[in-house]
């Protein structure tokens, strides 16, 4: 009993920990590594050949009992789709990262949250309820992770080892905030498409 409560408590606040750090590491390693030469689309076709190495036994490894379902061009076109929205995604957020810096990527990787949930609610996958505590939380929660991420774009601060303009920096902010609503969009493109498909 107590072993399933760990797994059902403790795993999942492990892996979200664990997604951040790898989050940060990466956006570290692009930074050193594009202030060193390397182009960043040789750094994404770089980043997508080590996931693809690294996912695709996973499916050997641990087989589904999902039944697949029948392959149509419909689900090729959708593949595709979510495959260029997580390639323009990531094209933003590096090259948001190449004109400012890891340490606002990070910042500004707080309104994933938030653009995820504004767009559940618009597909309908989130019901808001205004005497809900729970929806009260979600919808400060999305105030705070946007006012939060306008403060470290428009509010600068001090510059501390940092060579990068102010328009630099403002245009970091605006290609990182593209990046991350991409990032949602597709988050929540995969459940719908899920959904459709297990249906």
């Amino acid at each position: 009993m107590a072993g399933r409560s760990c797994y059902r408590d403790v795993l999942p606040f492990t892996a979200m920990v664990t997604v951040e750090i790898t989050n940060v590491g990466l956006n570290i390693l692009f930074k050193s590594a594009t202030s060193k030469g390397l182009s960043n689309y040789v750094f994404i076709v770089y980043s997508y050949a080590f996931a693809t190495v690294l996912l695709l036994p996973l499916p050997f490894i641990f087989p589904s009992r999902t039944r697949l379902p029948p392959f149509k061009l419909s689900l090729l076109v959708k593949a595709f789709l979510l495959g260029l929205i997580g390639f323009v995604a990531n094209l933003c957020a590096y090259k948001g990262i190449d004109y400012g810096s890891p340490t606002l990527a990070s910042a500004m990787s707080n309104l994933s949250p938030a653009f995820t949930f504004i767009l559940a609610v618009i597909f309908r996958m989130e019901r808001l309820s205004v005497r809900s505590i729970s929806t009260q939380a979600k919808v400060m929660g999305t105030l705070v992770s946007i006012s939060g991420a306008l403060v470290v774009v428009l509010y600068r601060g001090p510059t501390v080892l940092s060579n990068t303009s102010e328009k630099d920096w403002v245009k970091s902010g605006i290609l990182l905030t593209v990046g991350y609503l991409l990032f949602s969009t597709w988050s929540i493109l995969q459940v719908i498409s899920t959904s459709l498909v297990i249906h």
